[in-house]
């Protein structure tokens, strides 16, 4: 049997970050990446990068323009509120959009040249021992770290239990001809029609968009309901190779267990349940675990307390927030908000997009615009 000082299951953004992290505090650290795809892979996102996630990236060595080259920086977003308000402005930090297909291979490739052994394997089974981790009777290591997306392998061998529905949005995705006027402008529009849900339209800067249309499980969503309210939204779009995912939302809780395994990303649910965005918390999630593996059976509980710290306030937060969005004017409200004055917008996007607050100058100005 096969051994590794760390084992990382899942080579997406949340994996190969881990891997990045575990090497950098020690290049002599053995690591093996596994992940059923071979990359490039197409994986179904919006393809939004916050700045804070090529932070986060950058502090382990992977050069950020690197990851974005060929994709134009997109300095301003619109949002559309369920009753028609707009707030357009510039964002705080231009955010990039690159293809997962480009961003997760180049990524990957980062984590290999720093020294990690990448390898194609479809793991099956994970067993917890009292000296390690064993993946599939082949390979061990005393710590794993579990980034193998929202229906994780790893998080059923541990027995965490998966979110319920409605903790669980599902996003339809595909490309299409960027609109007229919308160069270096992402756009968000709601409706309060099955609400909560919105679509979006992300230009990549070589003459396309990601556009897609996502909604609540609990809500009875199916396939033609999502082409009917991307249609809707977004009218005379016409996308092509339309894909669909399942999103576990954060809870303000993240699933995560105590030991040696460590889970990061989609397979803890840290996805941001105001606007599906995973990358940053991917990342973050990613380099904490990597840099608590050298802890062995104490990984698990340095992993959660790192989390916590730089996290669990923003998740609890981003908690309240989802809750209060629930009432479709209130959303409203808080477009209304952001469309008056800058701070609340970049209170508004730091929130939607990183590891922002639910500001007292935000609740203010939402609930004068109510």
């Amino acid at each position: 049997m096969e051994r590794f000082d760390v084992v990382v299951v899942g080579g997406g953004p949340a994996g190969a970050t881990a891997a990045l992290a575990a090497l950098r505090r020690d290049r002599g650290t053995s690591v093996l990446v596994l992940d059923r795809a071979e990359f490039p892979r197409d994986k179904v996102c919006g393809d939004g990068i916050a700045p804070e996630a090529l932070d986060v990236l950058e502090d382990l060595g992977v050069d950020r323009h690197g990851l974005t080259d060929g994709f134009a920086p997109v300095p301003r977003l619109r949002l559309t509120g369920p009753s028609g308000a707009v707030a357009e402005r510039a964002m705080h930090r231009p955010a990039a959009v690159v293809p997962r297909l480009a961003f997760d291979a180049r990524l990957l490739d980062a984590a290999r040249t720093a020294g990690a052994v990448v390898r194609r394997s479809t793991v099956r089974h994970v067993a917890v021992r009292s000296g390690g981790v064993e993946v599939d009777g082949s390979v061990t290591a005393p710590v794993l770290v579990a980034a193998d997306g929202a229906e994780s392998v790893v998080r059923r061998s541990v027995g965490v239990p998966a979110p319920r529905p409605d903790q669980v949005a599902v996003a339809l995705r595909g490309y299409a001809p960027e609109p007229p006027g919308q160069a270096g402008v992402q756009v968000v529009t709601t409706t309060a029609q099955r609400w909560p849900a919105y679509a979006w339209s992300f230009p990549l800067g070589d003459g396309r968009a990601n556009v897609g249309y996502g909604e609540l499980v609990s809500g009875g969503v199916t396939r033609a309901g999502l082409v009917e309210g991307l249609h809707r939204l977004l009218p005379g779009v016409r996308p092509e190779g339309l894909r669909a995912h399942r999103l576990p939302l954060s809870t303000g809780r993240p699933r995560l267990t105590d030991g040696r395994v460590l889970l990061t990303g989609d397979a803890a649910g840290l996805v941001n349940p105001l606007t599906g965005e995973g990358i940053y918390y991917a990342v973050l999630s990613g380099a904490l675990a990597g840099a608590a593996a050298h802890r062995g059976p104490d990984a698990g509980a340095a992993y959660r307390r790192a989390l916590s710290a730089r996290l669990g306030r923003t998740l609890r937060h981003l908690t309240v927030a989802s809750q209060l969005s629930r009432v479709p004017r209130v959303t409203d409200a808080a477009v209304r908000a952001a469309g008056r004055g800058q701070p609340v917008f970049d209170d508004v996007v730091r929130l939607g997009l990183a590891d922002g607050r639910l500001t007292a100058r935000t609740l203010a100005a939402a609930v004068r615009h109510l």
